[in-house]
């Protein structure tokens, strides 16, 4: 049964999934013809899109660094030994699909940007070690994990409403993350995850119809390091000075660690890109070989660069025509108490399709879900961690997500998400449920 289905899902995604810049395109008229439905003039439309269009400029660029800097501490030689420690482990397809799926999961729970890109970078490792795992399913799972993402350490929704001054304290007042990311009903549900989406994984090995093999020999030598090159020249002599690397490096450690140890600071996108950096220059050894490394990481930043802009659009115009307020409130409309945070959930999952980002999407639907959480006497911070589940559960088929893991691993958008419209089906239903029940 599985077979069929997983096979008549990769099928599907192949034939009718066009590039991720074409889909974005598409979402953009989707969402244009949505808000002139809904009274907006192509005038008034058009102002939206453009106005919002460099919105996610600084967040692009976080995103392309966390791409290179990801990257660029994969291709070490300390960092490759210990990824091929670990991928050593499995020596099976069955198991490389397990190994991969739970330590992307482990990741995207303590923090999104370093799931996506560690999970990925594992994934390049395992197949290396098992050449006759299929690369795509390896690619899916290791995207797979990133669904737990906003219920974890660096959830965006309960982060913010556990932040002093945030901007629906005057509703809610300040919810502590004992009543969000760490409540019984939300560890009991990434939990569950842990062990069904392993489960499905393993479950689709063997299917989704012939299997893609990647060859060994070619990721090691995209991985390899450049050569040291000339070093007669005294500029020659700075590139490959270990002094330098070793001055900068260090210098970046000491700062993490004051902000950590003295003071008590948490993970971000930003301080994962800054250690990430760091420790590449620290383990390259030489600035020479650093930027070798960066040079071709970049290669794959491509899609994060002129995609980006287009979903910023779309943003703009979800929220300048009062779209996405009026998705939220359809749903609100059908809602109970008892049902509110299931609908929420779906809400969220529908709007995280054109608004993939996990603050911008809060920021659109928090002034409807919260007053209809209060008005309806429904537990507020289970709704709001409806909209954070929400917001990761579509980004299984939202390609805007996948794009660092699939310009790591050098696949297509159309390789992967046939295997995770499946695992889109199975969590959606154990989410639901569990936010309803527990």
């Amino acid at each position: 049964m599985l077979d069929r289905i997983t096979g008549a899902s990769v099928r599907l995604v192949d034939r009718y999934l066009p590039d991720p810049l074409i889909l974005a395109i598409l979402l953009t008229f989707v969402v244009f013809l949505g808000g002139m439905a809904l009274g907006s003039g192509p005038v008034a439309m058009v102002e939206f899109w453009g106005n919002g269009f460099w919105g996610l400029l600084t967040f692009s660029m976080q995103m392309v660094l966390i791409l290179v800097t990801g990257f660029v501490l994969a291709t070490t030689p300390v960092f490759r030994r210990i990824l091929a420690a670990i991928a050593s482990l499995a020596r099976t397809p069955v198991q490389a699909i397990l190994l991969v799926t739970l330590v992307a999961l482990v990741a995207s729970w303590i923090n999104w940007g370093f799931g996506l890109v560690i999970g990925a970078l594992f994934a390049r490792q395992l197949a290396q070690r098992v050449p006759t795992v299929d690369y795509r399913l390896l690619i899916a799972s290791a995207y797979s994990g990133f669904v737990v993402w906003h219920a974890g350490l660096a959830g965006s929704v309960p982060l913010v409403i556990a932040t002093e001054g945030h901007f629906t304290a005057h509703l809610i007042g300040v919810i502590p993350t004992d009543q969000t990311i760490f409540a019984s009903f939300n560890l009991i549900l990434v939990a569950a995850l842990f062990v069904v989406i392993p489960l499905l994984n393993v479950l689709m090995v063997g299917k989704g119809g012939a299997p893609v093999h990647v060859d060994p020999a070619k990721l090691r030598e995209s991985e390899a390091l450049p050569d040291a090159g000339s070093t007669h020249r005294p500029a020659d002599r700075l590139e490959t000075s270990r002094a330098l690397s070793l001055i900068v490096g260090f210098a970046g450690l000491a700062y993490l660690a004051n902000y950590f140890l003295a003071q008590g600071g948490t993970l971000n996108l930003n301080i994962v890109n800054f250690l990430f950096l760091m420790l590449g220059i620290l383990l390259h050894g030489t600035p020479r070989r650093f930027l070798a490394a960066v040079t071709e990481a970049v290669k794959g930043a491509a899609g994060i660069i002129v995609q980006f802009p287009f979903y910023a659009g779309i943003m703009g115009m979800m929220t300048g025509s009062g779209m996405a307020e009026a998705l939220s409130r359809a749903f609100v409309a059908i809602s109970t108490p008892e049902t509110l945070p299931l609908w929420t959930f779906l809400s969220a999952g529908l709007v995280n399709l054109f608004v993939p980002s996990g603050g911008g999407q809060w920021a659109v639907q928090a002034p409807i879900m919260l007053p209809a959480a209060l008005d309806l006497g429904a537990d507020v911070a289970r709704v709001a961690m409806a909209v954070a589940w929400g917001d990761a559960w579509t980004n299984l088929i939202q390609p805007f997500w996948a794009l660092p893991a699939l310009a790591i691993a050098g696949l297509k958008a159309r390789d992967i998400m046939g295997f995770c419209l499946i695992v889109l089906a199975v969590t959606g239903v154990v989410i639901g449920v569990g936010l309803v029940v527990l």
